[in-house]
């Protein structure tokens, strides 16, 4: 059986991650706007989100019954569990199906496979709602059961390829967070920075109908970017943990033009070009980190570094919902991507102080 980014497998487990993540994207900034006008504050709001991330297709259009934030939150919980299934095994599978010499590659196209659903329907999901209502775009986010007729077909390589020399850098029995600090925390960051933006764009923007999916779309587009660099970086110049620094300084820039986003702001392109900015840099981060802890795991717990990546991703999408809620509530927007771009700059302080000049991630070479 062949192996590689062109095998029917890996093909396979891509068209599943898109369906998978059509359903998470559409009502990602959906669902927060419905507890809103039900009534709930932006903490209520944040929480869906931050739920969420904690059976993604199906209980979607359960959604529709009730705007009210305890039925909410129950369908968002339900959700949250098939989203981390998906999620795990689909970037595990991204390692186990290649070999690691194309693991930035193949971490870049499992990039556009989640994040083209993104492209098209985090901006359409509002739009839409605006113009048929919320019930119909609910219906629709029960995209991943397509997804997941796909999944039987998948099948693994009959037998592992030969781990390069670099993964004796990286034994089976050596603990996994020496090498997994820095790209947690970048993910972790990153990824509160993209959750709060797209959960709070919505209800912060000025004319959400016309900003916010245009800020969204550049978001999403600026992600897919990211990866696909990072991914040409990490197999062809062995640049893998070295753009998490880059990444963050990226998305703090990129949180710090969102503060024109508090009500009554008029200067809709710059939130629109510091979402994307926000994009591009957590692109870098995504693949980079992915990468890097593949590289720290070594190939006998590639399921353990999906495990933690997806953990620092949900975690801080979640967090950056909650949390940043929690802020806006009482000071406002400004004040939570505010909050957000210090985090960013932080964490790379906290990266440049871990890193030595000599150190390096085990490189994923021809």
């Amino acid at each position: 059986m062949s192996t590689g980014t062109g095998s029917a497998s890996f093909r396979l487990m891509l068209a599943a991650s898109l369906f998978g993540f059509g359903g998470y994207a559409l009502l990602l900034p959906v669902v927060p706007l419905w507890v809103a006008r039900g009534g709930s504050g932006a903490f209520g709001a944040g929480a869906t989100t931050g739920v969420l991330m904690l059976l993604l297709g199906a209980p979607s259009p359960f959604l529709a019954l009730s705007a009210g934030l305890g039925p909410v939150l129950a369908v968002s919980a339900v959700r949250g569990v098939g989203f981390g299934l998906l999620t795990v095994a689909g970037s595990a599978l991204v390692a186990e199906l290649v070999r690691p010499a194309e693991h930035g590659r193949a971490a870049a196209l499992y990039g556009f496979a989640v994040g083209a659903p993104q492209l098209a329907l985090l901006p359409a999901g509002v739009a839409v709602v605006e113009r048929v209502g919320f019930t119909a775009v609910f219906v629709a986010g029960a995209s991943p059961l397509v997804g997941m007729l796909l999944v039987p077909l998948i099948r693994m390589p009959a037998g592992a390829p030969p781990p390069p020399p670099e993964a004796a850098a990286a034994p089976a029995h050596a603990p996994l967070w020496r090498g997994a600090v820095a790209p947690v925390l970048g993910m972790l960051l990153c990824a509160t920075a993209q959750g709060g933006l797209i959960t709070f764009l919505p209800l912060a923007a000025a004319a959400p109908g016309v900003v916010v999916p245009v800020a969204l779309f550049g978001t999403a587009a600026g992600a897919m970017l990211g990866r696909w660099v990072a991914g040409q970086l990490v197999d062809r110049r062995g640049m893998a943990g070295r753009l998490l620094i880059p990444g963050m300084a990226l998305a703090a820039t990129g949180m710090l033009a969102e503060l024109l986003a508090a009500p009554g702001a008029v200067a809709g392109g710059a939130v629109a070009l510091g979402a994307a900015i926000v994009g591009i840099g957590f692109g870098l981060v995504q693949n980079d980190s992915l990468v890097a802890l593949f590289g720290a795991a070594g190939p006998a717990r590639y399921g353990t570094a999906s495990a933690v990546w997806n953990i620092a991703y949900d975690a801080g999408t979640g967090a950056g919902a909650v949390g940043l809620g929690a802020i806006a509530e009482p000071f406002g927007f400004r004040a939570a991507f505010a909050m957000s771009a210090l985090l960013l700059v932080g964490g790379c302080a906290a990266c440049a102080r871990k890193s030595s000049p000599g150190r390096r991630f085990p490189r994923t070479s021809h």
